[in-house]
């Protein structure tokens, strides 16, 4: 026969770690009450509820009407390590969407957030990168990341990070550096993406060669690649195994090779013969990027000269199926066969 047991467990369906949540429009106004709550246990629950919410999209919006980012911006400062993290982790799902974004420069979080940065638990610092990396994707808030000094700290950061955590650097500073290179050249980025260009995983090496092609746009840049000895690290990379590494690196020594000092460089470091061999690459990126190269080394006489020899093959590349690639190799085709 059956018989009543008294048991401890909780309730089934019923997770102590997070607070009940209010009906319909009075969840997130207790949630955000509970949120600057003197006690430990509730700011704990109410962050974890928050976040869990947060994740249906029609609920940005309300969030933000409800003052719920200048909460998250106080728990930034909280001696409890959950608390950081669930906080930084709900900036993150926040700034995926526009109102999320524009909340972060509304409301000052980009520099108090930054100070997580040098938080002691990995788990706090990479949540806050991911929020931060996320936002950059904004021009404003990447204009706000520059105006706010944070690039220096960034390139700093790369060298001292986990692997994981580089990734989003490299993509933040990535999106500076279409709004300003200036900072990044005065930290010495050059020096400290070139290192990262022999780093072991390849999604790191690609990333860094990107970051390169971005801060090689103004003149100064190109000139650091050149002077830095940038140039034959991208060179070896035209060989790499994972194409997006060889697309960046190819993008990269097109961008520096502009200039006559870059031209001569990548000549001399035999950069003609892998990104001849690149024009039949599988990836389109990959064919498209080394045409550009070719194109800029043809504009040098010796360039020009080597480059007669490989015309046929590049030729080819006229019959490309991509639109894109089918261009670039008109244009270099023209080049290398220009005579004056």
């Amino acid at each position: 026969m059956a018989q009543t047991v008294i048991s401890a467990k909780n309730p089934p369906h019923i997770d102590v770690t997070r607070a009940p949540l209010a009906y319909g429009k009075g969840a997130l106004p207790r949630l955000n009450k509970e949120l600057n709550d003197h006690t430990l246990l509730t700011r704990q629950r109410a962050v974890r509820s928050l976040c869990d919410y947060l994740h249906d999209p029609e609920h940005i919006t309300e969030s933000l009407r409800t003052g719920i980012p200048e909460s998250l911006k106080h728990l930034l400062n909280d001696k409890d390590v959950t608390v950081r993290e669930k906080a930084t982790e709900c900036l993150y799902i926040m700034a995926g969407y526009s109102v999320g974004r524009d909340a972060f420069l509304e409301h000052g979080i980009i520099v108090p957030l930054s100070k997580l940065f040098n938080d002691k638990e990995d788990i706090v610092r990479r949540n806050a990168h991911k929020a931060m990396e996320m936002t950059s994707e904004a021009p404003p808030a990447a204009e706000g990341i520059v105006e706010a000094n944070l690039v220096p700290m960034l390139v700093n950061k790369l060298t001292t990070e986990r692997d994981e955590i580089k990734e989003l650097i490299l993509d933040t500073l990535h999106f500076c550096m279409r709004v300003d290179c200036n900072q990044a050249l005065g930290a010495e980025a050059m020096n400290v993406f070139t290192d990262h260009l022999t780093h072991s995983l390849p999604i790191i090496r690609a990333k860094a060669a990107r970051d390169i092609m971005d801060l090689s746009v103004p003149l100064a840049g190109k000139n650091n690649a050149v002077e830095l000895e940038t140039v034959p690290a991208l060179v070896k990379l035209l060989k790499d195994e994972d194409p997006d590494v060889r697309a960046n690196a190819a993008g990269a020594l097109m961008t520096i090779t502009i200039t006559t000092k870059g031209k001569y460089k990548a000549l001399s470091s035999d950069a003609i013969k892998p990104l001849v061999d690149l024009v039949d690459d599988t990836s389109s990126e990959v064919r498209a990027n080394a045409l550009k190269a070719i194109t800029c080394l043809a504009e040098a006489p010796d360039g020009r000269s080597e480059l007669e020899k490989h015309s046929e093959k590049i030729m080819e590349r006229t019959n490309d199926p991509i639109p894109a690639v089918k261009k670039h190799a008109d244009i270099a085709v023209r080049v290398i066969t220009w005579k004056p």
